[in-house]
């Protein structure tokens, strides 16, 4: 039950950020599992399977806020489905204990990126289209791998080249719902046909993943607001220096000092 309660809270506060960012849920996610010592490619199927509820519910929000540019949204998306099912089937095919150190190093990049955002001050302009399916191949790869790295990748580059803040977080959230659809079934297809050999029981970890969904989903109708009032760049540091720190964290299990 206190684990439960615990992702819970993990599910509930990484979706309001995300929501707010565009980015976080998988990421924040992400660590704690490896915390708790799941094997990445476990912990990237656990994390995509719940988001597969959480940003639909997000997308909706967005959706009924006007926060979502149609045009930017279909290359990005359409990309996000290649990238991330090339993604899963990489992360899949390798021992979870190779990969360990680094989607570590990854995080700990993803960490910064989200700081280097905080202090970027652009002007609005539009987002050119014909890059918006090769930065969701990117985006949808990178977070297959890191088991979050969509936001991360796409929202920061959106925002970063100018396009206003409130439709990067609006679109890219969108996009996401259909992204993280399909690296699920990609792991779901390996794990059925055997491709994925090092796959854990899920069994021993659907507290983790029930927690993870419910608590999304309580706050996940909210991403449209809270996107809109959110005071971005405190948020912003915030992410940041959580997924440092927790970088750092997994950095020092792997050097056994913890």
């Amino acid at each position: 039950m206190e684990d439960f309660l615990l992702f819970l809270l993990v599910g509930f506060l990484a979706q309001t950020v995300d929501g707010a960012l565009g980015m976080a849920y998988g990421v924040i996610s992400s660590t704690v599992l490896l915390a708790f010592g799941v094997p990445p490619a476990t912990a990237s199927a656990s994390v995509h399977a719940a988001e597969v509820f959480t940003t639909a519910a997000s997308a909706g929000s967005h959706t009924v806020n006007k926060n979502v540019n149609w045009k930017l949204f279909v290359p990005l998306a359409l990309g996000g489905v290649v990238g991330g099912g090339i993604g899963a089937f990489v992360l899949t095919s390798l021992d979870g204990d190779v990969l360990k150190p680094f989607i570590t190093a990854y995080l700990a990049i993803m960490g910064a990126v989200i700081i280097w955002r905080a202090t970027r001050e652009t002007r609005e302009r539009l987002f050119p289209t014909r890059f918006a399916g090769p930065l969701g191949l990117v985006g949808g790869f990178f977070d297959a791998i890191g088991g979050g790295g969509w936001g991360p990748t796409v929202t920061t580059t959106l925002v970063g080249t100018g396009q206003n803040p409130r439709i990067s977080i609006g679109t890219t959230n969108t996009a996401e719902f259909f992204v993280t659809s399909a690296i699920s079934a990609t792991f779901l297809t390996a794990l059925l046909t055997g491709h994925w050999e090092q796959a854990e029981g899920f069994s021993s970890h659907a507290t983790a993943i029930l927690g993870l969904i419910l608590g999304g989903l309580l706050a996940a109708p909210l991403a449209g607001v809270v996107a809109r009032i959110a005071p971005r760049r405190v948020l912003t540091y915030g992410v940041g220096a959580v997924v440092l720190l927790s970088a750092g964290y997994q950095a020092l299990r792997l050097f056994g000092v913890l």
